[in-house]
């Protein structure tokens, strides 16, 4: 695959993966749709990586600050506090010694703010891949 296939393949994942989470969020499965917006998160930063590196093989870790550095992506002190706050997602959600604890905390008013900054960071990445630079 070209470089531009593999940008391609992260974005249309991660954009699966954020209308899923989306669709878990009506759904009421609100634990797993933090978690599934987590992935799409990791995946648009792994489509940038592409783009920013050598490589077509981003990392295979799920460390969302870690990807970022490695995308050559500058965050902002804001998206360094909200990426290590989604960054807890993917553990709570998997692991059964924080997933109930994390269950309890997924109310509708506490995932749809996530949901939705996760959406915009989504395409401000996307827009970072659509750009020249």
């Amino acid at each position: 695959m070209t470089k531009e296939e593999h940008i391609q393949y992260w974005t249309s994942r991660s954009q699966r993966d954020l209308e899923t989470a989306k669709s878990m969020f009506r759904s009421k499965h609100l634990d797993w749709s933090l978690f599934v917006a987590h992935l799409a998160v990791e995946k648009i930063l792994k489509g940038l990586w592409v783009k920013n590196n050598e490589s077509n093989a981003p990392p295979r870790i799920h460390n969302l600050l870690r990807l970022a550095e490695g995308a050559k992506h500058q965050l902002s002190d804001d998206e360094i506090q909200f990426l290590g706050e989604v960054n807890e997602f993917q553990t709570e959600a998997r692991y059964d010694d924080f997933k109930y604890e994390f269950y309890k905390k997924c109310t509708p008013q506490f995932v749809e703010p996530y949901l939705k900054r996760m959406e915009e960071f989504q395409q401000c990445i996307l827009n970072k891949l659509s750009s020249k630079q």
